[in-house]
């Protein structure tokens, strides 16, 4: 019964948001149906349906937000000392209020960026449900959830990456070639990092593969195609904003090969201290990264409204 109402509730919020996102088109049908009983008609009929598709739509994402925890049952209660489940746990939360914040602002900026803010609310709306799981795992066992912060990883880093995409898409003509060659990278960094931390190959030689393919991302972003073209067709509001996200992939991505040097080739760093920065660092990559692209998109939207 729990899975069912799950399921009504993601096929509704789908069916609204969609309607958000083709802009009215839906709206525009009713009113040209309403236009034959009279205009005050369809103007009132109009007002009412677009406040219960809003109050809907609000409802159902809280809803589906309110229920995530539930998908995760601790063996044991958080223990007040347990600093590592509580950075756990304060991430979490933050990542699903940073999830409502994004789906609901779809409504506020201009068709061609609602993409990138949906594509920042899937990021931590998939990492919220992951760190109920990894809490878990922590709080049950004491040990590293590298399989699940991995599968998190494998998710929302490529999607990450393709916000450099969309951002520039939004803006001007730009190949596929660089959703690809991000989308790649991003991967053989990923596969490198996770064949490493989980002991299938030499430590060192997956820490190689996985710095060459955060250098290849850097190159493309920087010295690139997605580099060059934000640097001559991006107006200010887009340059600053992808200046800022590419610093965070060089700054904010550089704490995880610190922390896999530090704690799996150095040994110079517990588990327990790796997690909590790995979580804090989540906090810039994945929730400050989607505020920026937020606040690129609410700028050019009310620049060109």
């Amino acid at each position: 019964m729990f899975f069912f109402v799950k399921t009504i509730f993601f096929l509704a919020y789908t069916l609204i948001f969609i309607h958000g996102v083709s802009g009215g088109t839906n709206l525009i049908k009713i009113r040209f149906v309403f236009k034959k009983v009279g205009r005050s008609r369809t103007k009132f009929f109009g007002s009412v349906l677009m406040t219960m598709i809003k109050a809907m739509k609000f409802a159902i994402t809280t809803g589906i937000l309110s229920i995530l925890p539930v998908a995760a049952m601790a063996a044991d209660n958080l223990q007040s000392d347990d600093f590592v489940g509580i950075s756990f746990w304060l991430i979490s939360m933050a990542l699903v209020a940073s999830t409502a914040f994004f789906f609901m602002e779809t409504q506020r900026v201009s068709a061609k960026w609602k993409t990138s803010l949906v594509v920042s609310g899937l990021v931590t709306l998939i990492a919220a449900v992951h760190y109920f799981y990894m809490r878990d795992v922590w709080v049950a066992t004491g040990d590293t959830p590298t399989v699940y912060r991995y599968i998190d990883w494998l998710i929302t880093v490529p999607l990450l990456m393709i916000e450099f995409y969309l951002i520039l898409r939004a803006i001007t003509n730009i190949s596929g070639g660089v959703f690809w060659r991000l989308t790649i990278g991003t991967l053989i960094m990923l596969v490198g990092g996770y064949l490493g931390e989980a002991g299938y190959m030499n430590v060192t030689v997956a820490f190689i593969i996985g710095m060459a393919g955060w250098a290849y991302i850097l190159y493309e972003i920087f010295a690139g195609e997605a580099g060059r073209v934000a640097a001559d067709e991006a107006p200010d509001s887009v340059k600053s904003a992808y200046s800022t996200m590419r610093w965070i992939v060089t700054i904010g991505w550089a704490i995880y090969p610190l922390g896999y040097f530090f704690g799996y080739m150095a040994g110079g760093a517990d588990m327990a201290t790796l997690n909590i920065i790995y979580n804090l660092a989540d906090v810039l990559n994945k929730i400050a990264f989607g505020v920026i692209i937020w606040n690129v998109a609410v700028t050019e939207s009310e620049a060109k409204a």
